[in-house]
């Protein structure tokens, strides 16, 4: 009877080679899938991080057009502008409204590679019939 229980001790003491195999197959795949994840993450908090900034600085100008002149001149002005780590190119667009006193302004900002998609956009009013 001893003899009978010996060899299920011995097959029951560890893994088989094809069992650690098997176990690193799936470690390896789910520690590929997170860094697959981590590596969309940071991809993303990156785009994140430059929308923010480009939100900022669309405010900024918008700001800055209504101080330099309470009723802006109609027309388009652009340039470039260092803000935060980056250089941002920018674009002011002055409308007139169908209010004669009131005028819109538009804000968009660009990477400074990219001129085709506008990261940030932002719109306000200036003119005589605003101020307090």
């Amino acid at each position: 009877m001893a003899a009978d229980r010996l060899p299920a001790r011995r097959r029951a003491r560890g893994f088989t080679l094809l069992e650690v195999l098997i176990g690193l197959v799936v470690l390896s795949l789910a520690l590929l899938a997170l860094t697959r994840t981590a590596a969309l993450q940071v991809d993303s908090l990156g785009q994140l991080r430059d929308r923010t900034m480009a939100g900022w600085l669309a405010q900024n100008l918008l700001a800055e057009t209504r101080i330099a002149n309470p009723f802006p001149p109609v027309g388009t002005s652009s340039g470039t502008r260092r803000f935060g780590p980056a250089e941002w190119r920018w674009e002011v667009n002055v409308q007139p409204t169908q209010v004669a006193t009131i005028r819109r302004i538009d804000v968009r900002i660009f990477a400074d590679a990219d001129r085709k998609a506008a990261l940030a956009q932002l719109s306000g009013l200036a003119g005589e019939d605003l101020l307090p």
